[in-house]
């Protein structure tokens, strides 16, 4: 087998993995790329691990690594660049932001959606330091996987900043 052959068949092969990780990200949810707990690292870790074979196969030689390694940016870039222009793949690929919390109102359909547990959501709330459910304006799934939130307790507490510092001023 010529060296062209070899090297476009390790170019398929890391086309194919790489196309299938990002289908399987998009299908298990956005919830574990920005979350990692000790068992999604070691998940991550062990998926590279099992893939790694199936890209490059038995030519386990620089070239090869390499060849494999500048597919996937070269795919990466490709995606992010088509991703940027059509909307509409953007939102295929990445999906949409979830509103989780509106008004003070939970929309439990949407955590499940999700796959947020309530007590995900208050341990979220209590990292943005709001007090309770009834306080969040807003809460989001985002497309990275974090969660916004904006509150009426982050308004209050902005607020008396702005008036501390207006008060030392004078």
């Amino acid at each position: 087998m010529g060296i062209a052959v070899r090297y476009l068949m390790i170019a398929g092969s890391s086309a194919g993995v790489y196309i299938f990780i990002v289908a399987a990200l998009r299908l298990f949810g956005k919830k574990e790329i920005a979350q990692l707990s000790v068992v999604d690292l070691v998940f991550v870790l062990l998926i590279s691990n099992a893939v790694q074979n199936a890209m490059v196969g038995p030519d386990t030689s620089l070239p090869g690594g390499l060849c494999a390694a500048g597919t996937l940016f070269i795919l990466n870039y490709i995606l992010k660049q088509l991703t940027f222009r059509f909307p509409k793949l953007s939102g295929f690929v990445q999906g949409q932001a979830i509103v989780l919390v509106y008004n003070g109102e939970i929309n439990r359909e949407n955590l499940r959606k999700a796959r947020i547990s309530m007590e995900e959501l208050d341990e979220v709330l209590r990292e943005h330091n709001v007090r309770s459910v009834a306080a969040v304006n807003l809460a989001v799934l985002e497309l990275d996987g974090n969660i916004s939130v904006l509150s009426d307790d982050y308004q209050t507490r902005s607020t008396h900043k702005k008036k501390d510092k207006r008060r030392r001023r004078t």
